[in-house]
């Protein structure tokens, strides 16, 4: 069971708009890393409004100023837990969440770091502010991703790319990230959401039935790809973390943030 945050404040903000179910992660000082709390949250409000026939279009995005920095390094470090690996057993290997039978746009605001750039992938596509930033430092902590980064980051941005993200963790600007596919549209930060709300309507305004439809079958399409993929980064991952250190992210925590604090104010 994940401890509770100390504010009562909810940690995930709901939002309702016609047929648009907009959730927002909701810990700015933390940059909305990932507590175990925050993703118990975030995985009860998603299938919540996938659940629920009011919404048919569901927008993630973060309080200023991040999108998600990534699993809480503290509390990662502190503990040795692999937030990653909160158990659900309706939850597939390689996904964060339940996957969802409806539409999820992703509208990064920020910073979208390792397990934060896993949740963004996690959407079917992305609209980003000018502001967003996408960086994966999974080499950098010394931890494996388990949500998919190895299969989804590539099929988005090509083999190189991804590889370069991963082994090198330097950040990708919002230009950059238009330009290799990671994102499929760049705005004003003041207009992120609502140019996503915009994009939302567009999907609600259509034959429902059909657009889920249409949106499972290029799922399927995508499995005899995906799901082998899935497999191998979760085997990979269990390996890394049956041999996992704690202390080595306790360690790096403060040379970890300095340098991508650097990077992302250059």
């Amino acid at each position: 069971m994940a401890k509770p945050e100390a504010s009562t404040e909810p940690i995930v903000r709901t939002e309702q708009r016609g047929g648009v179910r907009i959730l927002t992660l909701h810990r700015p000082a933390a940059r909305n890393a990932l507590s175990s709390a925050l993703i118990e949250d975030l995985r009860r409000e998603l299938a919540a409004a996938d659940d629920d026939d009011r919404v048919d279009v569901v927008i993630l995005t973060g309080s200023d100023p991040a999108f998600c920095a990534g699993l809480d390094l503290r509390e990662l470090g502190a503990t040795g837990g692999n937030a990653e690996r909160i158990a659900d057993a309706e939850i597939p290997v390689g996904h964060p969440w339940r996957p969802l039978s409806k539409p999820m746009i992703g509208a990064v605001n920020g910073a979208a770091i390792t397990g934060g750039l896993e949740l963004a992938l996690a959407c079917d596509f992305l609209i980003a502010s000018e502001r967003a930033r996408f960086a994966d430092t999974h080499a950098r902590v010394g931890v494996l991703p388990g949500w998919g980064l190895t299969s989804r980051l590539p099929a988005a941005v090509g083999r190189g790319f991804a590889r370069r993200m991963s082994l090198t963790g330097d950040f990708v600007d919002a230009a950059t990230a238009l330009r290799v596919g990671l994102v499929t549209e760049v705005v004003a930060h003041e207009q992120l959401l609502p140019t996503a709300v915009e994009v939302a309507v567009s999907v609600v305004g259509n034959d429902q039935a059909g657009v889920r439809t249409l949106l499972d079958s290029y799922r399927r399409a995508e499995e005899h790809l995906v799901d082998p993929a899935l497999l191998v980064e979760d085997e990979t991952s269990r390996a890394w973390m049956a041999e996992f250190d704690p202390s080595r992210v306790a360690d790096r925590r403060a040379a970890v943030v300095g340098r991508g604090r650097a990077q992302n104010q250059g």
